[in-house]
């Protein structure tokens, strides 16, 4: 099994309202730095998305690609790459958990980066620290924004 990246940051905004934010992909480009580019390819029964197109460009790299979705209420979302030009794997999640009586939220995201050209191991976890290190105070100030609490 590949090895993953993990990190976790906490929100001042209930699981509902953190996993609103996830879910709005056409505003991705505004917060989540590297993707350039975002839509919803499908969505399941629950009106939630399924399959993903974005585009990315950032942390030394560029690529086209298709995610799938997996959601789990408010708790977690998973991905899993489809298709993509460059990456083999770009598989993660994030794991929500209220704290404070869910007043705040725990987010734990976890990320596994592989692709078709050869990379050191130690490169491959530089380009996935860089999307998370990036991606959490992005969610962060977004989720904090949208419900007035930053």
């Amino acid at each position: 099994m590949a090895e993953q990246t993990s990190s976790s940051i906490t929100i001042d905004a209930a699981p509902e309202q953190v996993m609103a934010v996830i879910a709005d992909f056409e505003r991705y480009p505004q917060w989540a730095g590297e993707v350039q580019q975002a839509e919803v390819l499908s969505t399941g029964a629950d009106g939630r998305p399924e399959e993903v197109r974005m585009v990315l460009d950032g942390g030394g790299l560029k690529d086209d690609y298709t995610l799938s979705y997996t959601w789990s209420g408010e708790s977690e979302v998973r991905w899993t790459l489809v298709k993509a030009q460059l990456l083999r794997a770009l598989d993660g999640s994030y794991a929500l958990r209220p704290v404070d009586g869910g007043a705040r939220t725990e987010v734990t995201y976890q990320l596994v980066v592989d692709l078709k050209i050869p990379m050191f191991g130690m490169l491959k976890r530089k380009v996935e620290k860089v999307i998370i290190d990036r991606a959490l105070p992005g969610l962060k100030a977004r989720v904090e924004s949208v419900t007035g609490t930053d």
